[in-house]
């Protein structure tokens, strides 16, 4: 008898800056089902990357992810989410400039808020970065799938400049830190 594991599977929303690192970095962890780039936070429905990019609209810059909770679990998604960017920039992520790279935890229920909240109160207390985490924690809202062109950019254009020089280098440190935590070489999306 085959059970529907999708009923058993749960959603989180990160904003990290550029979705194609983040999308890309959470594709390769074990558990994680979909990472999908989008838009989330801003009241414009429907947004289009070029209304995003003026960061007129509200919106981050994200990716929702679909996750199997008993292979990964929302604090290692957290953990994931904490070391793969600077969240004490505020509104910026290395070259990328503007509201729409907001550092962003997007929760879909109250454990999420409050283990978000908790990790990042912790880490502050910690020091764990030279200055003070600025990571937005709202509510999940409306989640707008980017253009298709966005989704699994990395592993579509490899080669092209800010995946190689950006994107790959990111990756590969990712990786190292949570080689325990990987997919397969095989379920790699």
């Amino acid at each position: 008898m085959t059970t529907n594991q999708s009923t058993n599977l749960e959603k989180a929303t990160f904003g990290t800056g550029c979705f194609w690192c983040t999308e890309a970095m959470y594709n390769s962890l074990d558990g994680v089902i979909s990472a999908i780039s989008g838009y989330e936070g801003g009241p414009k429905p429907n947004p289009t990357y070029k209304e995003v990019c003026t960061g007129t609209t509200g919106h981050a810059e994200c990716v929702e992810v679909t996750f199997d909770p008993s292979k990964i679990t929302y604090q290692e998604l957290l953990e994931a989410f904490f070391r793969s960017h600077d969240p004490t920039t505020l509104n910026r992520q290395g070259a990328d400039v503007g509201t729409q790279y907001r550092s962003v935890i997007f929760y879909h229920n109250d454990e999420q808020k409050q283990l978000a909240e908790t990790a990042k109160a912790e880490l502050n207390k910690a020091e764990a970065y030279a200055n003070p985490i600025v990571t937005e924690i709202s509510p999940a809202s409306t989640f707008y799938e980017a253009e298709a062109y966005h989704q699994n950019y990395f592993v579509k254009n490899p080669d092209q400049g800010y995946c190689a020089f950006v994107i790959a280098p990111k990756l590969d440190k990712f990786k190292k830190v949570f080689k325990e935590k990987l997919k397969s070489q095989n379920t790699l999306v």
